[in-house]
């Protein structure tokens, strides 16, 4: 009986994953491709729009949660403290940066104070702007992914395995190759 349930739980585990695999490929977004336009609001919550920053080099930070001490996140907390130590960097570079995920904006506003994040938080509490982007997963937190956009609006990059502690050189490097 024990073996049954254990055969029911993996069987279970690989059917969501390859349902999350499958739903992951539902996204349109391409390099070369025009970024898709949205309007989130930020830890203050004060809206930013896409469209808005036309003329500027955007890198859109996908990442899974705001940190609580409840459910630590190493990775995403170290993620964000590599764009905020390289911030000057990415400045100079012309780049506008943007986190998002679809945590609140009291959440975003917490983890923010907490890092000093230089840049907005943006809250995408349906997921509608990560599923647009690609980084909606089936079941469980987004994906960690970030998508470079050029001047024009089109799609440069998209880097999806993120080097978490230096992803501000990162993506500085990105936008020089392109």
């Amino acid at each position: 009986m024990i073996i049954y349930r254990y055969y029911a739980a993996l069987c279970f585990l690989i059917f969501i994953l390859l349902i999350d695999s499958l739903h992951a490929g539902r996204s349109k977004l391409k390099i070369g491709s025009q970024a898709p336009d949205f309007t989130l609001c930020d830890e203050h919550g004060t809206a930013h729009t896409l469209s808005a920053l036309r003329g500027h080099k955007i890198a859109l930070i996908f990442y899974p949660l705001d940190p609580t001490s409840l459910l630590p996140s190493p990775h995403c907390t170290a993620e964000l403290c590599s764009i905020r130590d390289g911030f000057a960097d990415l400045q100079s570079a012309g780049v506008t940066v943007l986190g998002i995920n679809p945590g609140s904006i009291e959440s975003h506003k917490k983890f923010k104070a907490e890092h000093k994040f230089p840049f907005p938080l943006l809250s995408d509490n349906d997921k509608k702007v990560a599923k647009a982007y690609g980084a909606k997963r089936f079941l469980g937190p987004i994906k960690r992914i970030t998508v470079l956009i050029d001047q024009k609006g089109t799609v440069v990059a998209i880097i999806h395995n993120v080097n978490v502690a230096g992803h501000a050189q990162e993506i500085i490097q990105a936008f020089q190759s392109v």
